[in-house]
């Protein structure tokens, strides 16, 4: 069944003509269903999205959606939006915070090419006070983005820092690896659909390792991230940070843009830090489908996220 479902979202990803058709007509209106979930195609809207996601006591992080790229031109193309999206945030005198992948960087062509394309983004990044966060893909690209950000820390880049994912076997090791550096991460629980060699497909095992990467994280780590809407994982993070005495401003939480703005408000009410994941560009609907494609329970979980909003 997943299989299945995950071939036809991959399949719909790629339709020219429906891409075409969703970039007519699914951001054209406010209310729309895409818009829940992505900012808008310019940055202009991304700028005002994150504009109100300040005015409500978020924090917020932008990424410009891409997809893989093919081509050195293609990966050029891309160092130079996110260097032009620098300049865009400084001038609208939002928060300076920037996520990005590195397949969208040109890595898949030629790891040199792809760490030249991340300095050249991170040293006006640098100038200008940014964070930048690399987003971690499928297992498949773990030691490579590994190798990407172990090379631009070595270089005295340490305005950056690495998402890593719970559902992966390898994470404690790598949690472990990005403390002793004294390096930021962000902790997901993971879309991607993995092998079981590789990583935990139960639920269950999977939120007993996000807890106990949580728990390695707040006791070791600089500043984490626990993205998370898992109402579950939000309530022990909390309670284990009150246990241990650690106070709010020494770590995070994260979520997607759109998704349970109800848990939003009341972390905030809660005097937690809470960032927002903000995606926009026009390369919104491949973005949105291959989401619902690594995982097709994620529909599910987009449905139950605004059904749980309108019960609240």
């Amino acid at each position: 069944m997943y299989a299945g479902a995950k071939a036809l979202f991959f399949a719909l990803s790629r339709s020219a003509s429906l891409k075409r058709l969703a970039s007519r007509y699914g951001m054209a209106h406010e209310d729309s269903f895409a818009r829940r979930f992505i900012a808008g195609e310019t940055v202009q809207e991304a700028i005002a999205a994150a504009r109100s996601l300040q005015g409500r006591g978020l924090l917020l992080t932008l990424d410009y959606l891409g997809e893989s790229v093919r081509t050195i031109d293609e990966a050029s193309a891309a160092t130079r939006e996110y260097v032009r999206l620098i300049d865009v945030i400084v001038a609208s005198g939002i928060e300076r915070n920037i996520s990005l992948k590195l397949t969208q960087l040109g890595v898949d062509i030629d790891r040199a090419t792809c760490v030249d394309n991340m300095r050249r983004i991170l040293e006006p990044a640098q100038r200008s006070g940014f964070f930048v966060r690399i987003d971690m893909e499928n297992s498949s690209y773990t030691d490579l983005t590994f190798q990407v950000f172990e090379t631009l820390w070595q270089q005295q880049y340490r305005n950056i820092g690495l998402a890593l994912q719970a559902a992966l076997r390898r994470t404690e090791g790598d949690v472990q690896r990005m403390n002793e550096l004294g390096a930021r991460v962000r902790l997901v629980k993971g879309a991607y659909k993995e092998p079981a060699s590789v990583a935990f497909r139960q639920k269950h095992e999977v939120d007993a390792a996000f807890l106990r990467l949580m728990r390695l994280l707040l006791d070791h780590g600089v500043y984490p991230a626990i993205a998370t809407h898992d109402e579950s994982m939000l309530a022990e993070t909390r309670n284990y940070a009150a246990h241990r005495g650690i106070v709010l401003d020494r770590f995070e939480f994260q979520m997607l843009y759109g998704i349970r703005r109800d848990l939003q408000a009341s972390l905030v009410a809660a005097g937690h830090k809470l960032r927002i994941y903000v995606p926009f560009g026009r390369q919104w609907f491949p973005y949105f489908m291959r989401r619902l494609g690594e995982r097709p329970a994620n529909i599910g979980f987009v449905v139950r996220s605004v059904l749980g909003e309108r019960r609240s």
